[in-house]
C-alpha cells in the first residue's frame, strides 16, 4: 500500500476539516459548484466518482464474471441485506429514536421528516462508492460488478413501491432522471472505458500491462475520493455549523443502522462460509447508500429546506468516515474467512 492508502482515514479526517472550514469562509465558491448539477447529480462531484472508480473497472474480467453464477451465496446475501433487512430495521429506529428517545428534543413535523429521510437512504442501497469500498478491501472486482448490476435492476422496479410503504404515502415519484444519470454516470460509462482500457492493453502488451496500469491510476483513485469528502462537506458546512444538534440527533440511528446491518451481513457471510474476497464487497454494498437518489426524493416529496432532506444529507456526511472504518474492520478481520484459490485479486 502507498502513503495515501496507507494513512487514508487521516487524510480522509483532514479533508472533513478542510472542507468545513473553506465551506464557511468560501460560502459563494462552493455554491457555484453546486450549481453545476443535472437531475440532482452534480456533475463534479460524478467527475471525481468517475476518477475513483475508472481504475477498479479497468480490473474486471469479463471472462470470469460468468464464474458468478458458480458462487450465488454472496449475491443472496446482499439481495437480503439490501431489501428484506435494511429498509425495515432503518424505518425502527427511526421511529424509536424520533417518536420515542428524542421526542422531547424534537417537535413532530419535525421529527416524521427526519424518519422519512432515513427511510429513504434506506431503500436506496449504493451504486458509485461500493467500488471503492471493494478495491479497499481486495474485493473481486468482478463479483463486485454483479452485485452491483443486480441491486441497480431491482431498486428500477422496488424502489418506489418500499419506499411508499415504509413512508405511508402512495403519490412517491420516481426521479427516474436522477436514477438512470447516476447508474449511467456511475457504473455504465466507467464500465465501457475500463473494458475498452483493459482490451487495448492485454492486445498490445503482456497480461502485467494491466497491473502496472491500474497501479499508475491509483493515487488518482484516491485523490478523487479526498477532493470528494471536501467538495460534500463544504456543500453542507453552514448546516454544521449552525445546527450540530439537530446534525448528531439524525447521525446517530445512522450510525448504529450502519454498524448494526454491517454486523448482521459481516456475520452471515461468516456462518455461510464465504471467502472473504466476497464477504467484503457483499457486506459493504448492504451498509453503504445511494445517497443521490435519497437526496433528489427527498426534496422533490418534502422539499429542500425539509428535515427528511436534511437527514439524506447527514447520511452523506457520516458515510465516507464510517464506512472507512468497517474497510479496516474488514481487513483485520481476513483471517476469520476462508481462502478462495480462484481470488482474482491475488489476496
Amino acid at each position: 500500500m502507498g502513503l495515501f492508502e496507507r494513512y487514508l482515514s487521516v487524510w480522509v479526517g483532514l479533508c472533513i476539516v478542510v472542507g468545513i472550514l473553506l465551506g464557511n469562509l468560501l460560502p459563494g465558491a462552493f455554491q457555484g459548484i453546486a450549481k453545476f448539477e443535472y437531475a440532482h447529480v452534480n456533475l463534479i462531484v460524478a467527475i471525481l466518482i468517475w476518477v475513483m472508480i475508472y481504475p477498479m473497472m479497468v480490473q474486471i474480467d469479463f471472462t470470469a464474471i460468468k464464474d458468478v453464477g458458480r458462487k450465488p451465496k454472496g449475491l443472496v446475501l446482499t439481495l437480503v441485506v439490501n431489501w428484506l433487512i435494511k429498509p425495515f430495521t432503518m424505518a425502527a429506529l427511526g421511529w424509536i429514536f424520533f417518536k420515542v428517545l428524542f421526542v422531547d428534543w424534537v417537535d413532530p413535523q419535525s421529527a416524521s421528516e427526519y424518519i422519512a429521510g432515513m427511510i429513504l437512504l434506506g431503500v436506496a442501497p449504493c451504486t458509485a462508492m461500493v467500488f471503492v469500498w471493494s478495491q479497499l478491501t481486495d474485493g473481486d472486482p468482478n463479483y463486485t460488478l454483479v452485485q452491483v448490476s443486480v441491486n441497480d435492476i431491482i431498486m428500477i422496479f422496488a424502489f418506489a413501491p418500499l419506499a411508499a410503504l415504509l413512508l405511508g404515502v402512495t403519490d412517491i415519484i420516481v426521479p427516474w432522471e436522477t436514477l438512470l444519470l447516476s447508474v449511467a454516470l456511475y457504473v455504465v460509462l466507467p464500465l465501457v472505458a475500463g473494458a475498452f482500457t483493459r482490451r487495448r492493453l492485454e492486445r498490445n502488451g503482456s497480461n502485467g500491462q494491466v497491473g502496472a496500469f491500474v497501479s499508475r491510476l491509483k493515487p488518482w483513485s484516491v485523490i478523487g475520493l479526498l477532493a470528494t469528502v471536501v467538495l460534500l462537506f463544504g456543500f453542507q458546512a453552514e448546516k454544521i455549523i449552525n445546527e450540530p444538534v439537530v446534525i448528531l440527533l439524525i447521525a446517530i440511528p445512522l450510525l448504529i443502522q450502519t454498524y448494526g446491518i454491517f454486523a448482521i451481513a459481516y456475520g452471515a457471510a461468516k456462518a455461510m462460509k464465504l471467502p472473504h474476497n466476497i464477504a467484503a464487497p457483499a457486506c459493504l454494498i448492504g451498509t453503504s447508500n445511494f445517497f443521490e437518489l435519497a437526496v433528489a426524493v427527498a426534496i422533490s416529496l418534502f422539499g429542500l429546506n425539509s428535515g427528511a432532506a436534511l437527514a439524506t444529507v447527514v447520511g452523506v456526511l457520516v458515510e465516507v468516515p464510517v464506512m472507512l472504518s468497517l474497510v479496516a474492520i474488514v481487513n483485520r478481520t481476513g483471517h476469520w474467512f476462508e481462502y478462495d484459490p480462484t481470488d482474482t485479486c491475488g489476496r
